[in-house]
């Protein structure tokens, strides 16, 4: 039996503190009830994410005896509300929960589906044209049919061991309070290229809120959102349908099919919205077990092969120093990103080759198909080194851009179990429309704009009840006792893919902490083009390495990595959070084991329900 257990005062009362001065149900099973019992997890437990209020929502709830999925709920309704250009309930994400009793590990794709009215002409105007980024971005076209409030249910009927409507409770009483507005948000408001690009400053809900009598909201401003406290009582007492069907639902539609260039959702497509639970999609490599979701997400497929074909090209070259330990690690992110980018899409709507593009043949074949350093990346064909019907020609080329507005939380609870999401509005504030204190997303901007690349159809152009390819690459990694040694993940557009893998690479294989895999360069080797970090230590002297190598190094400051991480050690969990961001990760002590004298009797009567 799963007891339920009340966190309302806790977190309530960690947020006040915190800010006083300054489409129908989703699919569900019920919890599964076992007799397994794992041994005591003796590490305690951890929240990493963006926010120290969002992560103190989590923590009362772990606290409390809560799940780590009810610990996630809570927090990322917090980040809703206080980070909203990242993500928010007008979005979704990619969950993957494991059990640690059972082994178990479960993938919820929360991915938001285009109407269905949708076409693969999307994004090309009356002449038939492909539309630039802006115009589609800033428009009703763009907006997906949000995923993450059925997210919420799905897992939580599954999983959670706290009561649905106390989870809501810490980001309501914040929203009726009111927040302070950190830096990052009060940056990002007042940027004059970011109101160019926009129209936030222009639709009046919008407006009203983040530039009330028209000037951005001030970093320190003190600001409530009593729209979003009502949505959340809403959802707290009636569920997903508080969302996904009536008044709100109608004026989702309505902002949805405002101008400029309208989009096609109906009621119907948010009433018939599914979350869908997938099998995650893992791939030994050396000693590891690495699970990430499968397509649509990009996670499974490239987690995987990036450290796969890391292993083989170290193997292969024998690389003493660290400029051929990065070498082999661009390399492998150079021939992972070919293959991504022409494969992956919407597994429900076009067959992609992910357990082929895993098998250790394909990786052996594929890591010396790595390019000169001036040569150029092109996918590899798993169809044909398998031995099967080549696949490389039923796609044409697909290079799609993806948006930087996303979040990542991993959390381990005091029974390790973990929960680790990424979540998304798709680019910074989603596609500016607001309803009800909450952001509308843009996250069908995912999808090619363009779907014939060189006479060949694009696997991942739109389609009516499609999802979009995703960068999102919520992670969890075991050892060979399937114990979990690390939970990570991070926002960043198509970026995500390198940045993850840097926190795999710099643990698993360079021996490095939580904090310092974290703060190592960035380095996004898609396409021809390296992109380095420089401002940060080491970041100038990889540069410079990669460029007397042949490689085309373009140097960069601002990449928007903003990892949460945990590792799990002897001692131990070791957190961190990404330094290019403003988030924390912070810890429980173990819970103390039971005694003889403090256990319950077994007769005892279950909690009230």
């Amino acid at each position: 039996m799963i007891h339920r257990t009340s966190i309302l005062a806790v977190a309530a009362s960690i947020l006040l503190s915190a800010c006083g001065t300054d489409a129908g149900e989703a699919p569900a099973s019920p919890p599964a009830e076992t007799e397994t019992v794992a041994p005591a997890w003796p590490h305690g437990a951890m929240v990493a994410a963006a926010d120290a209020r969002a992560v103190d929502a989590g923590l009362a709830v772990l606290e409390a005896g809560g799940h780590a999925v009810d610990a996630m709920i809570a927090a990322h309704a917090v980040l809703g509300l206080v980070e909203p250009q990242s993500s928010g309930i007008g979005g979704g994400a990619f969950l993957m929960v494991h059990e640690r009793a059972t082994g178990e590990t479960f993938v919820y794709d929360g991915r938001e589906t285009a109407p269905a009215a949708a076409n693969e002409g999307l994004f090309l105007d009356e002449t038939g044209a492909v539309r630039d980024y802006i115009s589609s971005w800033q428009s009703g076209l763009s907006a997906g049919v949000p995923g993450q409030v059925a997210l919420y249910k799905a897992a939580h009927d599954g999983h959670g061991a706290a009561e649905w409507a106390e989870l809501f409770q810490p980001a309501i009483s914040l929203a009726e309070a009111g927040f302070e507005v950190s830096p990052r948000l009060g940056n990002f408001l007042a940027s004059d290229r970011l109101r160019g690009a926009t129209q936030l400053d222009d639709y009046p809900s919008s407006a009203a809120y983040f530039y009330p009598d028209g000037e951005p909201l001030a970093v320190g401003a003190l600001r409530d959102n009593l729209p979003y406290a009502e949505m959340l009582t809403e959802v707290a007492l009636v569920g997903p349908k508080a969302f996904y069907t009536g008044p709100r639902a109608e004026r989702i539609v309505a902002a949805v099919a405002d101008e400029p260039r309208p989009g096609a959702m109906t009621l119907e497509d948010l009433e018939n919205y599914q979350v869908v639970e997938r099998a995650p999609l893992c791939s030994f490599q050396g000693s590891y077990r690495i699970c990430s979701p499968p397509p649509p997400s990009s996670g499974g497929i490239t987690q995987g092969m990036i450290l796969g074909l890391y292993q083989r090209l170290i193997e292969a070259r024998q690389p003493n120093s660290e400029d051929g330990r990065v070498r082999a690690w661009v390399d492998a992110q150079r021939l992972t990103y070919a293959d991504r980018d022409h494969y992956v899409a919407d597994p429900d709507f076009v067959p992609v080759p992910a357990a082929d593009l895993l098998n250790p043949r394909y990786l052996d074949e594929r890591a010396p198909m790595a390019p000169a350093p001036d040569g150029k990346s092109e996918p590899g064909d798993p169809g044909a080194v398998l031995g099967r019907d080549p696949v490389i020609d039923l796609w044409g080329r697909d290079t799609t851009e993806a948006g930087s507005g996303t979040t990542h939380l991993s959390v381990i609870d005091q029974n390790g179990n973990v929960a680790a999401m990424t979540a998304t509005v798709e680019s910074p504030f989603g596609n500016s429309r607001m309803v009800d204190g909450f952001l509308l997303n843009n996250e069908l901007t995912d999808f090619a704009r363009d779907p014939v690349k060189n006479g060949l159809p694009v696997a991942n152009a739109p389609a009516g009840g499609k999802r979009p390819r995703s960068s999102m690459s919520p992670t969890i990694v075991f050892d060979a006792n399937d114990d979990v040694v690390m939970v990570t993940g991070s926002p960043g557009g198509n970026s995500i893919v390198a940045y993850v893998s840097k926190t795999i690479v710099g643990v698993l294989e360079w021996g490095l902490s939580a904090e310092d895999a974290v703060g190592l360069p960035n380095v996004v080797a898609r396409g021809d083009t390296v992109r380095v970090e420089v401002g940060v230590d080491g970041g100038k002297g990889w540069a410079d390495g990669l460029k007397a190598a042949g490689y085309d190094v373009a140097e960069v400051e601002g990449e928007n990595s903003g990892l949460n991480i945990i590792v799990v050690r002897e001692d131990g969990l070791e957190g961190a959070s990404d330094p290019r961001r403003e988030g924390v990760a912070l810890s429980l002590a173990p819970a103390p084991t039971p005694t003889p004298e403090t256990a319950a009797p077994s007769e005892a009567p279950d909690a009230p329900q």
